[in-house]
């Protein structure tokens, strides 16, 4: 049978262009080599318990918002969201001062001026980029120009006081915060819809993962697991076929990749119609850093649940947090788990901190993956930091805990396949930013490009991506009449 569309992976790009292309009538096959579908946002269990690997909240699903626009299509405001508290969805803690970062444009502003009046008139600048970044269609110049523009260098300019651009880059543990390449439009996008409103899931990201499974399979379509693609075989300068390592073929008339674009394009063989100054232009772009995650279960009745996340600095300067040689925490990220049981304490708490590649090849013979004793002494002792960097905001966390589960950017690597065990996918860079944003269309007609390499990371980027993506089948203005957008 020949498909109307392949898909590469089954991670959430994959998922929202399956179910959005399935329901507008195309024969859509995913071909997935895990298990299970889901990418970095399927859930693993120990002991019992389902723990999540990339999804820890979502921004941007109020009624208005763009991703609720999407999420209500594709039936997932059904799901058991949780809204975080409107006071101080995040709250960042540098020395022994807590910043609560509040909901809605207006209340934001003015909760940080009551923390630095003097920055008043700067703060309302700043949210008024904010949304209308958060607005504007991501083809549009607007979006290219703060592309082009240092997230870093428009926070000094825009703010006297050092300490208020530290607070504000203090939840930017969901992107990677470099001084010197961070774009203002990541920077800003990866703030603005979790500032309109921020939510968690009651349960696992798993039931985001079967809920756009479910629509796949609804509208004819079809997922195959344990199909892991081994090359793109092409013919007359396109694609007509992916082999896969179970022998099987599998044709189609579009291809869309959902993997790294570097693996993507290791599965071509040299050819004339895949330039090799486009071969070397993906080969060599940087990614991004990877995540140290500690994930703890708790003895029962002994934390109260809080509906909002903690960030903790060790430093006073947030902007260095990368710079070590993975030897010390600098930051990290809490995240309770709802109660789903109906009690009011928490069971599971992640810890997460930015890791960089590099911090794995101390430890580990990356090249084979061979992990020693050095490598979980690593593991162990950056854990007891983690934790105690927690415990100023939870004192006495560590006796609370029973159980203790880490992950490293080795550990994603080959968990997803993600190069360097990369967390956001390509760097962006605003001083080249031509070079490090990428198109859904290739060099291959009918091959395409999707998820959180192209052009924003994130549930709420993943998924514009996506919209983007299907927009090359089905028509932009398609898609801008089906989300309103």
């Amino acid at each position: 049978m020949k498909h109307d569309v392949v898909i590469i992976g089954s991670g959430l790009g994959a998922l929202v262009c399956g179910s959005l292309l399935a329901q507008a009538g195309k024969s859509v096959l995913l071909l997935e080599r895990q298990l299970q579908p889901g990418g970095c946002m399927q859930s693993y269990r120990r002991k019992g318990l389902l723990f999540d690997t990339g999804l820890h909240y979502v921004g941007g699903l109020a009624p208005g918002q763009r991703l609720h626009k999407v999420f209500s299509r594709l039936g997932l405001m059904s799901l058991p969201w949780v809204r975080l508290d409107a006071e101080g969805f995040d709250r960042v803690t540098i020395g022994q001062h807590t910043y609560c970062f509040a909901e809605g444009y207006q209340q934001f502003a003015d909760t940080m001026a009551g923390y630095f009046p003097s920055e008043r008139k700067a703060l309302l600048q700043f949210v008024t980029v904010l949304q209308l970044l958060e607005d504007a269609p991501l083809e549009s110049p607007l979006v290219q120009n703060y592309f082009g523009q240092s997230a870093y260098g428009y926070l000094n300019d825009t703010f006297s006081d050092p300490l208020l651009v530290n607070v504000l880059a203090g939840t930017a543990l969901k992107m990677e915060l470099r001084r010197d390449s961070l774009p203002l439009f990541t920077f800003a996008h990866g703030n603005s819809s979790f500032i309109g409103s921020s939510w968690r899931l009651k349960g696992s990201g798993q039931q985001l993962v079967q809920a756009l499974a479910e629509n796949i399979r609804a509208a004819g379509g079809n997922i195959e697991c344990q199909a892991e693609v081994v090359e793109l075989i092409e013919k007359s300068g396109q694609i007509s076929a992916a082999r896969c390592r179970n022998g099987e073929v599998y044709e189609g008339r579009t291809f869309i990749s959902d993997v790294h674009p570097a693996q993507t394009f290791a599965l071509l063989k040299e050819s004339g119609v895949l330039k090799k100054l486009f071969r070397r232009r993906i080969s060599c772009m940087e990614n991004t850093n990877g995540m140290f995650t500690v994930s703890l279960v708790l003895k029962p009745d002994t934390l109260p649940y809080f509906n909002h996340n903690k960030f903790v600095y060790r430093k006073p300067n947030v902007w260095t947090m990368c710079d070590d040689e993975a030897e010390c925490i600098g930051g990290v990220m809490v995240s309770a788990r709802v109660p789903e049981d109906g009690s009011k304490h928490v069971r599971q708490i992640d810890l997460l901190t930015p890791m960089p590649w590099h911090g794995c090849q101390l430890w580990t013979d990356t090249k084979i993956g061979r992990r020693g004793a050095d490598y979980e002494a690593m593991k162990n002792r950056l854990a007891d930091q983690c934790v105690e960097l927690a415990e100023r905001e939870i004192p006495g966390l560590r006796q609370l805990v029973v159980e203790r589960y880490t992950s490293t950017p080795l550990t994603w690597r080959d968990y997803t396949m993600t190069p360097d065990g990369s967390a956001y996918g390509v760097r962006k860079d605003y001083r080249n930013p031509m070079m490090t944003i990428l198109s859904p269309r290739t060099p291959i007609p009918n091959l395409l490009l999707t998820g959180q390499n192209l052009l924003l990371h994130g549930v709420e980027g993943v998924t514009m991506t996506a919209l983007m993506t299907c927009g090359e089948l089905l028509g932009k203005d398609y898609i801008r009449k089906c989300f309103e957008l």
